[in-house]
């Protein structure tokens, strides 16, 4: 069983007076604001950096591809350690340092496109910066609503922290695309450093004390120091490779987020240049995954608990990430073509929150408090530490193939998602969710 050190029962819980509503829990609305937030600004400045790339610095399928790859090159390089450093800091500081840093390199990038100066080795560093910001960011709140609310409630919480993500889906693209095309980069820029200010603001007004995981003791350390960070990383890593479900969302992640950071350096030359679309629609087509997201957030609160956890995450992957083999046969800019790319958008929007949803939910179940932030990012490093490699893969692609032929390539790696969760004991997860692992807690030799 889990030591006592290494989780907090929802008796824990209880004692710190969480509210049996999460909309009556000033707390969670704090977050919950904040993370709409950031996310507004998360997805902005996805939009804004690369389209200022493509289309005001005339950037290449290559430039473009490492641009993207630079940008997720933290969460290669940075994941695990920031899952073990997470488990040992209060959630909220992280997550309000990460916004202060974030609102800055955003200035940065606006003020210096005001003078004239943001070129591409200056975007290279902004992107970097950010990056690895809202690794620290991600992770952090992944972990913060195990400590703030009970057990019970965290499939609503996730449901509504990741229907804030969809609204955010809809306004950072379209707000985005809209602002480069009728102002400039540097304005949209500016919006998105304002959006992390407002998360800064939003997420510093929790006041709850928050109970951070004890570290285990270590039997060879009579002294009781705390674990290395290398041990803790290991410790993680073992976690989720010796549970079956875990294991598989690694795998099925990987596929997907490899295939679909190739898939969208393709897109985002696609849209512009093939179809020739300008900023305002490439952000609307790309927003369209929001309402779609919203509808999957809502299914996502209802339907594991209907149907089963395994059998929704198999058949909304595959609806979600099957939409995009439409794009190819698409041609011109006429509204035929705009309202399809909506209509892909939306589909995979709703399947893609469908299952974040039920996977969070999953994985927050499975895994005791002291190992929630390992735990995360080991999943986060397996399933996207892959991504700059599928961004420089896509910018090759679009060079050597194409942009059609690349799209189809990438919609076909995408599809190895639900084939890999559909041959795992994952799959067969049934409507109500597992209890954490017996081993979970204990210490690594």
């Amino acid at each position: 069983m889990p030591s006592s050190s290494s989780a907090v029962p929802d008796s824990d819980r209880s004692d710190r007076s969480v509210p049996s509503s999460l909309w009556r829990d000033g707390d969670f609305r704090s977050l919950w604001v904040g993370q709409t937030a950031s996310q507004l600004g998360e997805h902005t400045r996805l939009l804004v950096l690369p389209l200022f790339a493509v289309l005001t610095l005339d950037a290449g399928a290559g430039e473009l591809g490492a641009l993207r790859a630079v940008g997720q090159a933290p969460i290669l390089l940075l994941s695990l350690f920031v899952g073990a450093w997470v488990d040992r800091w209060r959630t909220r500081t992280v997550m309000v340092l990460s916004d202060v840093g974030r609102a800055l390199a955003l200035g940065a990038a606006a003020l210096a496109g005001f003078l004239g100066r943001l070129g591409l080795p200056a975007l290279f560093v902004v992107v970097f910066a950010v990056g690895v910001l809202s690794v620290f960011f991600d992770v952090a709140y992944q972990s913060s609503l195990v400590r703030l609310v009970k057990r019970d409630q965290l499939v609503r919480g996730n449901s509504a922290l990741e229907g804030s993500r969809s609204a955010a889906q809809i306004g950072g693209p379209a707000l985005g695309g809209a602002l480069v095309s009728w102002l400039s980069a540097s304005v949209a820029a500016a919006v998105g450093a304002v959006f992390f200010t407002l998360s800064f603001l939003s997420i510093r007004r929790i006041r709850r004390s928050e109970a951070v995981p004890e570290l285990p003791e270590l039997p060879e350390l009579p002294e009781r120091r705390p674990a290395r960070t290398g041990r803790r990383i290991l410790e993680g890593l073992r976690f989720v490779v010796g549970d079956a479900s875990l294991r598989t969302v690694c795998l099925a992640s990987a596929a997907f987020q490899f295939s679909f950071a190739a898939l969208m350096t393709v897109h985002l030359l696609f849209l512009p240049r093939e179809l020739h679309l300008s900023g305002t629609v490439v952000g609307l087509s790309l927003a369209a995954t929001g309402p779609g997201a919203l509808l999957g957030s809502l299914l996502a609160a209802r339907l594991p608990g209907r149907f089963g956890h395994g059998a929704v995450l198999v058949s909304a992957a595959a609806l979600g990430d099957g939409a995009f083999i439409w794009v190819p046969a698409l041609h011109g800019s006429s509204a035929t073509t705009v309202a399809a790319l909506l209509a892909v958008g939306f589909v995979f929007g709703a399947g893609g929150q469908l299952v974040n949803v039920t996977v969070m939910a999953v994985r927050q179940a499975v895994t005791p408090d002291g190992m929630q932030g390992r735990a995360a990012a080991t999943i986060t490093f397996v399933g996207m530490g892959l991504t700059p490699l599928g961004s420089v893969l896509g910018g090759y692609l679009a060079q050597e193939w194409g942009l059609r032929t690349s799209l189809l390539v990438t919609v076909a790696g995408m599809l190895l998602s639900p084939v890999v969760m559909a041959l795992s004991p994952l799959a067969r997860l049934g409507r109500t969710l597992p209890e954490p692992a017996e081993h979970a807690g204990r210490t690594s030799d």
